[in-house]
């Protein structure tokens, strides 16, 4: 592509919006970035990657956590900042790519080549995919579809000055579950090239 482009997308937990936006990337031709960036972030310094992954886009534990000015002990909120550092420096360097959570519709927000995508999905067919996907019943399915979905919302809710999911704060919301994963994706790469020709 030849000007920069940069797509946000947040998803609730079910709605395969991690496959949908792999698959977008993919067919964009765009670097990806979810929670293997963090591959990379242990490897710059020098540590295990699975201890960061434990603290991955989740909230803070305020009764263990302290703050003092820009300083704190909360490794949640470390793994988060070192996160958004790494997509502003990939936005900085003109880069073009798509990104899966982390905030990165408040992040990059600055950027106008930024598309803000929300993927959302019908309760039943959620429930589908994470019994399908984990091997579940239907009741562990919804208990660990909500328990993620709290999970994301209190972590962006955390560090946005905008509500997770609220329609008002994205360029786009999408519910996969009418149209499935591929024909989702095919709605998002025209609506994403229809904003590049504009």
């Amino acid at each position: 592509m030849g000007k920069q482009v940069i797509i946000s997308i947040s998803r609730e937990y079910g709605s395969g919006g991690h496959e949908i936006a792999k698959i977008l990337a993919e067919r964009l031709g765009m670097a990806f970035y979810d929670r293997s960036m963090l591959d990379e972030i242990a490897k710059a310094m020098n540590t295990d990657v699975a201890e960061l992954q434990k603290y991955d886009e989740k909230p803070a534990n305020r009764l263990l956590s302290r703050r003092v000015g820009n300083h704190t002990n909360s490794f949640e909120e470390i793994i988060a900042q070192i996160q958004f550092d790494y997509i502003q420096k990939k936005a900085e360097s003109g880069e073009s790519f798509v990104v899966v959570g982390r905030c990165a519709e408040t992040v990059l927000r600055d950027y106008e080549c930024l598309i803000s995508v929300f993927v959302t999905g019908d309760r039943e067919q959620k429930v589908k995919r994470v019994m399908e996907q984990y091997d579940l019943s239907e009741a562990e399915a919804y208990a660990k579809m909500r328990r993620h979905d709290r999970s994301r919302k209190q972590y962006h809710n955390r560090y946005s000055d905008a509500k997770w999911g609220d329609s008002r704060y994205y360029d786009l919301c999408i519910n996969s579950s009418p149209l499935g994963i591929d024909k989702t994706v095919s709605v998002l790469e025209n609506y994403v090239k229809q904003r590049i020709s504009s």
